[in-house]
This record gives structure tokens, sequence and C-alpha cells, in this order.
């Protein structure tokens, strides 16, 4: 399946729209669209919308994961919106939902 990554580019809240299946293969595309948000003068927020993802393995959740640590830097805020239940439970079980997911339940 092919990777789509769609950003709307506002600064005040930048969001990367992304539908089909992240893995090795792909990944790259998925980081390029986080870093074009980043790339929005004076971005204040960015969100990622896995809606439409229906597989993510742990090289997509280590893009996820660096780009929560370059929003830190940046000092802006980094959330991941909407994933498919099975994309929550792979986050989940390497214990990053609490650091990406917006709304991430409290352990």
């Amino acid at each position: 399946m092919e990777l789509d990554v769609t950003v709307t580019l506002d600064p005040q809240e930048t969001f990367v729209y992304v539908t089909g299946e992240v893995d090795v293969s792909n990944a790259d595309v998925l980081r390029n669209g986080i870093d074009d948000a980043f790339g929005v003068p004076q971005v204040r927020s960015v969100g990622v919308d896995l809606s439409e993802v229906p597989y993510i393995d742990s090289t997509g959740i280590g893009v996820l994961v660096g780009a929560k640590h370059k929003a830190d830097e940046l000092g802006c805020e980094f959330k991941v919106i909407k994933p498919q239940d099975n994309v929550a439970r792979i986050m989940s079980l390497l214990g990053v939902d609490a650091i990406v997911l917006h709304d991430a339940p409290e352990k």
C-alpha cells in the first residue's frame, strides 16, 4: 500500500494527514511531511492524523518520537491524533502512547 502524506500549512495549527501503511520502506515520506510542517514560520502546533493508517511499524513510531523531540526543541506542541485501534495498541506496547498521543490514557 502506498503512503500518502498531505500537510496543511498554518502557523497556528499545522496538520499532517497520513493515509496508508507506514513501514521501513516509506517512513521517510512521513518524516518529510512532518519536517515540512515544522518548516512553517512560527509554527505553534503540529498534529499528525493517523485515522487512515491501518498499520505502523517501529520505524514509523521512531519517526513520530523523533518529531516529538524536535517539537520540544522548537517549543511547539506535537500530537498524534485519531490513531486506529491497532496503531494505538502498537504505540501502547512500545510505551510511546503517553509521549505522542493526544489524550493518551493515563497509566
